[in-house]
Order: structure tokens, then C-alpha cells, then sequence
């Protein structure tokens, strides 16, 4: 016979469903006892008032509610509840010489209009470009010569990247954003900080960028800017350090070799996006889905021709049944020349295959490429 339904069984997903392997410090001594509080139908409604909050407070769709109901930027931020103006006048004694070590709230409030003002400013000051000190660092300095010049591009890339996940990283600055970021729907005073700080983060290095693919040779891909390409560096280094702050094991950091996993997803950024100067001073104007066709696919065929088709493997390139590689055939492999040729018969056969043709011709052809192709 089938059980009555539960409370638990009425509330909405994913309230309704098993949630002791979610919610694992209930504080009860037994598994059993644990596991029951983390489906008792009060649990679900802490954890669904808990969640209404974070909503309500970060988004999307966060309630913004003003502290002046005169002054439209006085807009309360509960994270940032821990700079509280006493909790700032308090902070004053620790300060080293030679900053003040004394001050009052009255102090703090003739200073900025409104606590909100102050918090504005804090911000701003705060998320201002901290890539871009940097940009003058001893450790950055040569190695951003090197991306210019000589034959250590690869090295000094990687180097450069394991700075700049270091320094975000090891820097509060980064983490003040992320929590800027959480609040920033509803709050223009937050998105103008941090749109302010992207900009500076990313103006010098579009600079050294530029002057890379000058001093080598390259170019952007047609359907990349320079906006583009600076953004989506950024975007994979504060993804990095999102990842590393959250679970340091995630990503490896190795001091020694000054080398991290970003580099290496800049060195493929840079891969996907980024093409070699034609003789003459042209480009071979291919995008960055071309490429990835091209890889996939094979070569492309030129004056919009359909690609052809990747070369199948080769029987000695088939793993055997038996978890091994068989053994290579002892008959040499096609050369580049026959290879092209072969390319272009199928190509020139296709196109006969094509509506266009009469019909004994396009009969012929369909049925020659489907015993080749068999």
C-alpha cells in the first residue's frame, strides 16, 4: 500500500527531495538523527528563507532600499555591513605612523556627506586598477620586453601569468570586487567602481598586447577586437582566482617553476584568436569558428568551396581490440602532394554531383564518390 504523502513531499522542488547529503552539519549526534533534521519540512523552511534573502539582498532582482530617502545614492549595502562608521573610527588606532590614530564619528561624517558617499568612495578606491601598478613592477617589466622580443615568448607568458594570478589572488583588493560584484544590480554606484576598475585594469595591458603583435608579426582575428581579446585574458584570470580562493587545490600554483594552469589557457587563448601576418602585409582573414572548422574538419577550401573531409586514420592508427596499437604498416604514407591532389578530386567530384549538372553527369559522379567513400 502506498504511503500517505508527507509536508516534505508537498513542498517544491528541490525542498521536496532528500537533502542529507546537502545539509551535513545538523546538529545532532547519530547519522540517523541528522539525516531526519535535514528532511524536517522547518529545515527546508530556514534554508528557503535563507535563500529569499540572498535574492532579495544580491539578486537578480535585489531590493535596493535607500538610507536617505532625499538622496538616491545613499542606497543600503549589508555586505559591506562590517564598515560600519564606528567600526572605521575604531580601525583608526591600528594604523601605522604617519596616518592619524584618532578620530571621531563626527569626524567621519564632515568628511562625506553620507556613510553611503564613504562607502562609495571606498570602493572606488579600492577596485582601482590593481593590474596596473603592476604594469611597472620589476617582475613584469622584462617579461613583457621578452613578449616582444627574442626567443622566450612561451616563458615569459607563463611567467606573466603566474604574477598576475599571484598578485590577484594574494590581494584583498580582488576580493572586495567580488563581493562588489554580488551587490552591484540595482546600485550604479558599485557598477560605475567596477567599470571604472575594468577599464584600468585592462587599458595597459591592450597596450603591451598591441605592441606584441606588431613586434611579431601577428594580428587579431576578424571577429575578435582588442576589447575582446583583453576582456576574455581577464575574464580566465579572475575565473582562476575565483577557483583558487574557493578550493586552493583546484589550482595549482607551483612557486618553483612560477607556472600555473592560466597560463596555459592564455597560451591557448592566444592560439584561437590570434593569426599570422600574410607576405605583403595582408592577413589570412580566417575567424576564430574557421579555425575550429578547419581543425575539425581538415584544410578549408578556398572561394567558399566546401571543406574537404579529414583524412580517415590510418589502420595502423586504430587502437586493436585487444587495448594495444597494432603494429605500424610497412608501406610509407601519402605525401603532401598526393594528399592535396586527392583532396581536389573529391572536390571537383562533388561538384559535379551538385543540381546543376545533367543528370547522367550528377548520376555518374554520386555514384563513383558513394563507392570511393564506401
Amino acid at each position: 500500500m502506498d504511503q500517505e504523502p508527507t509536508i516534505k513531499d508537498h513542498l517544491p522542488y528541490p525542498y521536496n527531495q532528500d537533502l542529507s547529503g546537502v545539509l551535513r552539519r545538523m546538529n545532532r549526534r547519530t547519522p540517523f538523527s541528522r539525516k531526519r533534521l535535514a528532511n524536517d519540512p522547518v529545515t527546508a523552511a530556514y534554508v528557503l528563507s535563507g535563500m529569499r534573502l540572498i535574492r532579495r539582498h544580491l539578486g537578480p532582482g535585489a531590493q535596493r532600499v535607500l538610507n536617505d530617502p532625499e538622496d538616491e545614492n545613499s542606497v543600503g549595502r549589508p555586505l559591506l555591513s562590517f564598515l560600519s562608521q564606528r567600526a572605521i573610527v575604531a580601525q583608526l588606532a591600528d594604523n601605522p605612523a604617519p596616518f592619524a590614530r584618532a578620530g571621531t564619528t563626527a569626524t567621519l561624517r564632515c568628511s562625506w556627506r553620507s556613510h553611503s558617499d564613504y562607502i562609495a568612495d571606498l570602493l572606488s578606491f579600492g577596485l582601482w586598477s590593481l593590474h596596473e601598478p603592476a604594469m611597472y613592477d620589476s617582475r613584469i617589466a622584462p617579461d613583457c620586453e621578452r613578449l616582444l622580443d627574442g626567443p622566450e615568448f612561451v616563458e615569459a607568458a607563463h611567467r606573466l601569468c603566474y604574477y598576475d594570478l599571484t598578485t590577484v589572488v594574494d590581494n584583498p583588493t580582488f576580493r572586495l570586487e567580488l563581493i562588489a560584484a554580488a551587490a552591484a544590480e540595482g546600485d550604479e554606484v558599485i557598477q560605475e567602481a567596477l567599470a571604472a576598475n575594468h577599464h584600468g585594469a585592462m587599458e595597459p595591458w591592450k597596450q603591451v598586447y598591441q605592441e606584441m603583435f606588431l613586434a611579431r608579426g601577428l594580428r587579431l582575428r576578424p571577429d575578435v577586437s582588442p576589447d575582446d581579446f583583453a576582456g576574455m585574458l581577464a575574464a580566465l584570470a579572475s575565473g582562476y582566482a575565483l577557483r583558487r580562493i574557493g578550493n586552493p587545490g583546484s589550482v595549482g600554483i607551483d612557486t618553483e617553476k612560477q607556472r600555473c594552469i592560466f597560463g596555459t589557457a592564455a597560451l591557448a587563448l592566444l592560439l584561437g584568436c590570434v593569426e599570422r601576418v600574410a607576405e605583403g602585409g595582408g592577413a589570412v582573414a580566417e575567424s576564430v569558428e574557421d579555425a575550429v572548422r578547419a581543425l575539425v574538419y581538415g584544410l578549408l577550401a578556398k572561394d567558399g568551396e566546401q571543406a574537404a573531409p579529414p583524412a580517415r586514420p590510418r589502420e595502423a592508427d586504430r587502437p586493436s581490440t585487444a587495448g594495444g596499437v597494432r603494429p605500424a604498416s610497412t608501406q610509407e604514407s601519402p605525401s603532401a602532394a598526393s594528399l592535396d591532389e586527392t583532396r581536389s578530386f573529391f572536390t571537383h567530384l562533388d561538384r559535379l554531383c551538385d543540381e546543376g549538372q545533367p543528370p547522367e553527369v550528377r548520376q555518374a559522379a554520386t555514384a563513383l564518390r558513394d563507392r570511393l567513400s564506401a
